[in-house]
């Protein structure tokens, strides 16, 4: 199960490139909207980011509010801000031509909660230290997949273009700084690959265990500092607890920030400043399971957040949730106790706003589900 095009970009969607580029909204120039007025009658709209484009809010409202709140989404077209002329081999960044991968492996087995918490720690905190757009780093990515440990190990995915300054070099200095004072020795593969070959062998699941998990519960949170040592030590108490098995379960560490971050808050609906992304995830097949591998998942992610009502609360650490995996229990108050709004969570200071196009744009609220934006009383 993959997502194409059409949700990514209208949540603001990101990538192994996006340290070294920015997301995919940043470089939307307009989308094509099916929209319905307030006579129920329906109608195709075109809206730009020109700034004299009448139709601009629902070009904004397309930059991270989400699918399914404003209309059908039939089209979009993808331009850098800055470029010029026609030629369409010249209006977005050239992709790298190879990149180097390291697929990296840490035995459970050996993993002690000291070591989990160091490892875990020293991924944040790498990321933290290079996630400025002027960190010679900043076209490294990575992402740490904490799988429960019936999968047998953690796992990690790195990548960098080849022909970037230093680039083997400063793999490898990652790579040693991510294992300091951990004491496991990990499995390293690598290799070089074509770009289009290394984002396939990232993005489509059909190779490991994701390919055959028909079911999945996900859950999200943005940060911009580190994770205590008490949210680490309640993460490793659940990703080695014996009494569940879920070797297609993880919480994951997925490096962000760098270009991200050079565009205002308000500029797009998604909200910034975050420099890691965590991603939470259950997958599984059987229906009759559903009940143990959501709790898992559940209990998991408020243990996690248990300071802040066991959510992401927007704070020095956190800047929120992901609305691209849209979690229902963010509106539960038995899963939210923290009285800070699901679509806080997720749009920040930028609802509002959204909330206005939803009125102009959605007036008869056809576009809806359980976590749409709502439109102003």
């Amino acid at each position: 199960m993959g997502v194409g095009a059409g949700g990514h970009i209208c949540g603001g969607g990101y990538g192994p490139m996006s340290r070294l580029l920015g997301l995919t909204v940043d470089y939307l120039h307009a989308v094509e909207v099916v929209v319905v007025d307030e006579n129920g009658v329906a109608s195709t709209v075109v809206a730009t980011r020109e700034d004299d484009d009448p139709n601009r809010d629902l070009w904004w409202a397309h930059t991270g509010g989400g699918g399914g709140n404003f209309g059908v989404i039939t089209r979009y077209w993808m331009r850098s801000p800055d470029a010029t002329g026609t030629d369409p081999a010249r209006l977005l960044p050239r992709a790298p031509g190879m990149v180097h991968i390291a697929e990296v492996e840490w035995p459970w087995p050996e993993l002690t909660e000291r070591a989990f918490v160091r490892l875990a720690r020293n991924f944040v905190r790498w990321q933290l230290a290079n996630s400025d757009v002027d960190s010679p780093n900043v076209d490294l990515y990575a992402l740490m997949r904490c799988m429960h440990q019936s999968a047998g190990h953690v796992a990690m995915h790195t990548q960098i273009p080849a022909d970037r300054p230093d680039a083997a070099s400063r793999w490898d200095r990652f790579l040693d700084e991510l294992n300091a004072g951990v004491g496991v020795t990990p499995l390293v593969r690598r290799q070089t690959l074509p770009w289009l070959a290394a984002s396939r062998y990232l993005a489509v699941p059909d190779t490991g265990p994701w390919a055959i998990a028909a079911r999945r519960k996900v859950k999200s949170a943005d940060l911009r500092g580190p994770h205590t040592e008490e949210q680490l030590v309640a993460a490793y108490r659940h990703l080695t607890d014996p009494d569940y098995h879920g070797p297609n379960s993880s919480m994951e560490y997925i490096g962000y920030g760098g270009r991200v971050n050079t565009v205002s808050p308000s500029a797009t609906a998604i909200p910034r400043g975050a420099v890691v992304k965590t991603f939470y995830m259950a997958a599984w097949n059987d229906p009759a399971e559903d009940d143990q591998h959501i709790r898992w998942m559940r209990e998991l992610y408020r243990d996690v957040h248990a300071e802040t009502g066991g959510v992401p609360v927007p704070n020095e650490v956190n800047t929120g949730a992901y609305v691209n995996y849209p979690d229902i229990d963010l509106a539960d108050p038995e899963w939210n106790t923290s009285g800070v709004p699901w679509h806080t969570l997720y749009y920040g200071e930028n609802y509002p706003r959204l909330q206005e196009v939803k009125a102009k744009w959605d007036p008869r609220n056809v576009f809806r589900h359980a976590l749409s934006i709502r439109p102003p009383r």
